[in-house]
C-alpha cells in the first residue's frame, strides 16, 4: 500500500461481479459494479433484502475474496487476492454489525480492547487504557465492567461503535447498525458514528433500510438485484449533527 496517496480513492469498485454455487445452482448476485469513494465520506447503500448490498459490503472488507472485475482498497487489489493479503487489509477496517456481535463471556471494556488484539502493538496496559477513552467518549464511560446481558440495545451498540473505531481505522463498515434500536436510540448511534468518523477522519460505507438516518450521508447509492445505481443521493447532502 505504499503507493497509495490523499488525491486516490479510498475505495475503488470496478466491473465487479460476483457469484454464488456452482454448476446449474449458480446464481450472479453482484452485476457489473462500479462505485468510487473518497477519503473521509460517508457513503449510505440502501436497496431491498437479497439485493446484494451485504455481499458487496463483505468484499470491500477481505471478508470474502472477490472474484472478477477490480476491487481496490487503500490501493491493493482485493481481486484475486490470497488469504494473507486479505487478513493485512481486513487490519484497516472497522466493523459495525447489526447484532453488535459482543462476546458474552466479556465486559464492555474488554470487548473493544479486543478491536487492539489483532494490531499487537500495544501492552496490555496501553490496551486498556484506549478501551478506556474510547468508551467514554461514546458515554459508557460507566459501563467498563458490565457485561452484555446487562446493556441495552443502544449501549450494546455503543460497544460495538467503540471496538470498531479504537484502532481508529481508515473504513468503517456497517451492516444495519440501527436495525434493531427504537427511534431514538438509532438516531444516537448514528449522530455518534457520523461525529466520531469525522473526528478521526474516518470514511464509512454503511448498508441500511433505515430511511430516518439518511441525512448523515454525503451520499446515497441504492442496490437493487446485484446492480448499484446512483440515486438522487448523489447530491451532496448535509453533513451536520442531528440531535
Amino acid at each position: 500500500m505504499s503507493n497509495f496517496t490523499d488525491h486516490q480513492p479510498i475505495i475503488s469498485v470496478r466491473h465487479l461481479n460476483h457469484y454464488f454455487g456452482r454448476g446449474q445452482l449458480r446464481k450472479q448476485v453482484l452485476c457489473d459494479v462500479n462505485l468510487k469513494i473518497n477519503r473521509g465520506e460517508i457513503v449510505l447503500m440502501n436497496g431491498p433484502s437479497g439485493s446484494g448490498k451485504t455481499t458487496l459490503l463483505t468484499l470491500v472488507s477481505g471478508l470474502r475474496s472477490a472474484q472478477s472485475g477490480q476491487l481496490e482498497v487503500l490501493g491493493q487489489e482485493l481481486c484475486g487476492a490470497t488469504k494473507r493479503q486479505l487478513a493485512k487489509a481486513r487490519l484497516n477496517n472497522g466493523y459495525i454489525f447489526q447484532a453488535h456481535n459482543l462476546h458474552r463471556s466479556l465486559t464492555a471494556s474488554q470487548n473493544v480492547q479486543m478491536g487492539l488484539e489483532v494490531h499487537n502493538q500495544l501492552s496490555r496496559k496501553a490496551a486498556r487504557e484506549q478501551a478506556v477513552s474510547m468508551l467514554e467518549r461514546v458515554g459508557l464511560g460507566s459501563h467498563l465492567n458490565d457485561y452484555p446481558k446487562d446493556l441495552s440495545g443502544g449501549q450494546k451498540q455503543r460497544v460495538a461503535i467503540a471496538r470498531a473505531l479504537v484502532s481508529q481505522p481508515s473504513i468503517v463498515l456497517a451492516d444495519e447498525p440501527t436495525a434493531s434500536l427504537d427511534s431514538k436510540s438509532g438516531r444516537d448511534v448514528v449522530n455518534l458514528i457520523q461525529q466520531l468518523t469525522k473526528e478521526q477522519k474516518t470514511t464509512i460505507l454503511l448498508v441500511t433500510h433505515d430511511n430516518r438516518i439518511l441525512d448523515i450521508a454525503d451520499r446515497i447509492v441504492h442496490m437493487e438485484d446485484g446492480k448499484l445505481k446512483q440515486q438522487s443521493s448523489e447530491v451532496k447532502i448535509s453533513r451536520e449533527v442531528y440531535i
